[in-house]
C-alpha cells in the first residue's frame, strides 16, 4: 500500500451537522494494524460530538477487518475483530495486573482522541484488537464492547463484595442498562429478579421483553416495588437515580455507578456504616474479559443481538443519530460495505 490513503470520512461539525470530507490516513507503523470498519455502534457519549463537533473521526464501538499491518505484528490480513476502546500501554502496574481499563500510560481512547470506526479506516495497535470467530457477524460483534464488556465488568465489580447476589436493580434502561439486564441473566442466572427503571415508557416496555421487571422511575410508589436488592447499578449518571438506588439497597448492598455524569451525596452513618453499604465505580472493562464474552455471545447470539434495534448505512449517519438521541431505540449500529 502507499504511505497515505485519502478517503471520504464523516466530519462532525457540531449542532447536529455531519459532512463527508476527504480525510488522510497514514500507513500503520510498527505494532499497528490498519482496520476497515464494518460496523460501529453509537454510544451515548457520542452525543458530545453530535452537538459539539470533533477534530477526529468518532466511533469507539468498532468491529472490522484487518487490511494492513505494520512491522512486527502477528495478526494476519483478513482477520475479523473488534477494537478495544483504550489504547493501553501493556507495561504499567495496572496493565501488568490485567487492569487494562486503568492503564497509567494510556496512549489514546480510540474514536475519541484518535480516529474511530465511523470512518472507512482506523489505525489501532495490535494489542487492542481482539479477533472474533467467523460465526459472529460484524454488527453483532459490536455487542462485545460497551453492551457486554462494560456491563459484565460492572457485575464482576459487584461480586467482589456480594458473591451471593439474589436480586438486582438497574437504574436506566438505555443501551448500558439493557446490557446490565442481559448480562445479569447470563452471568447470575435466568431466574434472578432484575428490576429496571426508566422515565421512558418505551424503554421500560423494551426492557420487559428481555425479562426485566419494569419500574417507572418517576413514580415513588413504583420504586417501592423494587424491594431490597443486593446490588443496584446506575447507568443513568443522574444524582436522583443514585440516591433512589441507595435508598432501596438491602443490608450489605452494593451500588455500582456505571454511568458518568452527576454526583451523589452520602450520609456516611446512614448510607454506609449502619447498613454496611458499598459504593463502587466501574469504568469500561478489561481486555481479558473479551474471551469469556465472546463465548457468551456465540452461545446466546439471538438474545444479545436483540439489543440492536436499528442498523443503518454510514450514508445515513445523521439519521441514525437523530433516531438514537430521540430515546426510543436500543443500540443503533452503523454498517459499512466492503470497498
Amino acid at each position: 500500500m502507499t504511505s497515505e490513503i485519502i478517503a471520504p470520512a464523516p466530519l462532525f461539525r457540531g449542532d447536529g451537522r455531519i459532512e463527508f470530507v476527504d480525510h488522510r490516513y497514514r500507513e500503520p507503523r510498527a505494532g499497528e494494524l490498519l482496520i476497515a470498519p464494518r460496523a460501529n455502534a453509537i454510544c451515548g457519549t457520542d452525543r458530545n460530538f453530535w452537538y459539539g463537533g470533533a477534530d477526529n473521526v468518532p466511533g469507539h464501538e468498532t468491529a472490522g477487518v484487518v487490511i494492513g499491518t505494520g512491522e512486527g505484528t502477528t495478526v494476519p490480513l483478513g482477520t475479523r475483530g473488534v477494537v478495544f476502546l483504550m489504547d493501553y500501554c501493556g507495561r504499567c502496574r495496572s496493565c501488568l495486573l490485567g487492569a487494562t481499563n486503568q492503564c497509567l500510560n494510556k496512549r489514546a481512547d480510540m474514536g475519541i482522541a484518535d480516529d474511530g470506526g465511523f470512518g472507512p479506516y482506523e489505525i489501532v495497535h495490535e494489542t487492542n484488537f481482539f479477533p472474533i470467530t467467523d460465526d459472529i457477524d460484524f454488527t453483532t460483534a459490536t455487542m462485545l464492547l460497551d453492551v457486554m464488556g462494560t456491563s459484565g465488568h460492572a457485575i464482576g465489580r459487584a461480586q467482589l463484595l456480594r458473591p451471593d447476589i439474589e436480586s438486582v436493580y438497574i437504574s436506566g434502561a438505555g443501551p448500558i442498562g439493557l446490557g446490565l439486564l442481559v448480562m445479569s441473566q447470563l452471568l447470575l442466572g435466568p431466574d434472578l429478579p432484575v428490576h429496571i427503571s426508566d422515565v421512558s415508557p418505551w424503554r421500560r416496555d423494551f426492557a420487559a421483553t428481555f425479562g426485566g421487571i419494569p419500574v417507572d422511575a418517576s413514580d415513588p410508589a413504583a420504586m417501592r416495588t423494587v424491594g431490597e436488592p443486593d446490588v443496584a447499578f446506575d447507568s443513568s449518571g443522574k444524582q436522583v437515580a443514585r440516591r433512589a438506588a441507595l435508598d432501596v439497597l438491602a443490608k450489605r448492598g452494593v451500588l455500582v455507578c456505571v454511568g458518568h455524569g452527576e454526583t451523589v451525596t452520602l450520609d456516611v452513618s446512614r448510607d454506609l456504616l449502619a447498613p454496611e453499604h458499598a459504593v463502587l465505580g466501574s469504568e469500561y472493562f478489561r481486555f481479558d474479559d473479551l474471551p469469556r464474552n465472546l463465548e457468551l455471545l456465540r452461545e446466546h447470539q439471538d438474545f444479545i443481538a436483540r439489543v440492536i434495534t436499528h442498523r443503518l448505512p454510514v450514508t445515513e449517519l445523521d439519521r441514525a443519530f437523530e433516531l438514537f438521541l430521540a430515546g426510543e431505540t436500543g443500540k443503533v449500529v452503523i454498517e459499512q460495505e466492503e470497498a
